[in-house]
């Protein structure tokens, strides 16, 4: 009786295990089918972003436009990717708590973060872990300062405001100008800054001056009507879309209407849910990414990203697109394996991205610095009938 007994448990504990392996099987197949590749022999690329949330039009668009990529360079043999983003709602906290996770998973080189105020904090991580860190849109200087192993895709925030400054003093968009900036926000806070210092060296008359927090982006009622009592012709809006929807609003139900110029942030107002497109209409911003160019390249991404995902890909989609080939041509060129460590990876991104020079959907030739700063031109665009057109 004891004997029939031992061997009904060993056959169950038997049966168990053959379970437990074949769900394992099934886990790492399934992970290798997300990437087009074998899971096991690929380079794990994470990343945090808002997935959720009223930032999540700008985290949703960079893990589209990285996937894409990473289906796109996982089709071409040799180096392969695997790709996790992890929600992090725009913010710093749970940013960390997303890296951490992805740290868990096996994270081998990193996107950082979508957003400055996340990526500050998850740039620390990157640095301290000794994982390399391409963010595709956290653009505050912060996001690279002191760190020699964070770099940015996009315009750092003071590149933005000195070119802002100068594209409207050359283009001679107006003579008396107004900011409205958040001033709890790296981001906004940093663009403004380099703003006014290039305008006050260019001549730019700045005739009025007025921020908002987190707290109080609700109601622009007083700083419109300042802007609108000093004569300003021109508003600079340093700030993301949501903020940027509201200040459109509330300006053209006091009749107030001034050209309007914005900054990267501002791309995906016109995919907002409920915002009326029209009120936008000929806003102008600075942006290194245009969906209407006529290069092969671009079109065949907007193609791609329109079958997939119903929508014209904005700047975010397009940097995250470059950032995975980016990494591609660096892992590629320094003969970069699957097997190595994530701090083995990081000195070969390191010597890549100081040396290389990188062709991509936001721009040709570009470089860093070993600061971690790109250099690439920007492109001027105005929203015409809904969509952007360059200028």
């Amino acid at each position: 009786m004891k004997l029939r007994k031992k061997i009904a448990l060993g056959l169950v504990l038997t049966m168990g295990l053959t379970m437990f392996a074949g769900c394992g099987g099934n886990d790492a197949q399934q992970d290798a089918e997300q990437t087009g590749g074998d899971a096991a022999a690929a380079i794990k690329v994470g990343g945090t972003g808002p997935l959720t949330g009223g930032a999540s039009i700008y985290g949703l668009a960079v893990q589209r436009g990285a996937e894409i990529a990473v289906e796109e360079v996982n089709a071409l043999g040799g180096v392969q990717f695997e790709l996790k983003m992890e929600d992090d709602a725009h913010d710093a906290e749970k940013a960390v708590n997303a890296y951490n996770a992805l740290k868990d998973w096996g994270m081998q080189l990193s996107l950082n973060s979508v957003t400055t105020t996340p990526g500050i904090a998850t740039s620390e991580l990157n640095n301290e872990d000794r994982i390399f860190g391409l963010t595709p849109s956290a653009s505050g200087t912060k996001v690279t300062e002191g760190k020699d192993n964070v770099f940015q895709m996009c315009f750092a925030d003071p590149n933005q405001g000195s070119a802002s400054a100068k594209y409207i003093s050359e283009q001679q968009l107006g003579s008396k100008i107004a900011v409205i900036y958040k001033n709890d926000d790296a981001y906004s806070s940093g663009i403004y800054e380099k703003f006014k210092a290039e305008a006050n060296a260019l001549g730019l008359a700045i005739v009025s001056e007025t921020t908002f927090t987190t707290d109080s982006q609700n109601d622009f009622s007083v700083q419109l009507q300042d802007a609108k009592n000093a004569g300003a012709d021109l508003l600079f809006l340093p700030m993301y879309y949501d903020a940027a929807s509201l200040i459109l609003n509330q300006a053209n139900a006091m009749g107030y209407a001034p050209k309007f110029f914005g900054v990267d942030g501002m791309d995906g107002i016109l995919t907002l849910e409920g915002f009326d497109t029209s009120l936008a209409e000929g806003v102008m911003l600075l942006t290194p990414f245009s969906a209407d160019a006529e290069d092969e390249l671009t079109k065949n991404f907007v193609a791609k990203y329109q079958d997939k995902y119903g929508e014209v890909p904005n700047q975010f989609a397009a940097d995250a697109y470059d950032c995975i080939y980016a990494l591609h041509q660096a892992c590629t060129a320094a003969g970069a394996t699957a097997d190595m460590s994530a701090e083995e990876l990081n000195d070969l991104m390191v010597e890549q991205f100081t040396t290389m020079t990188f062709d991509g959907l936001t721009g040709t030739g570009a470089t860093w610095s070993a600061d971690g700063q790109i250099t690439k031109d920007p492109k001027g665009m105005v929203i015409q009938n809904g969509a952007y057109v360059g200028m």
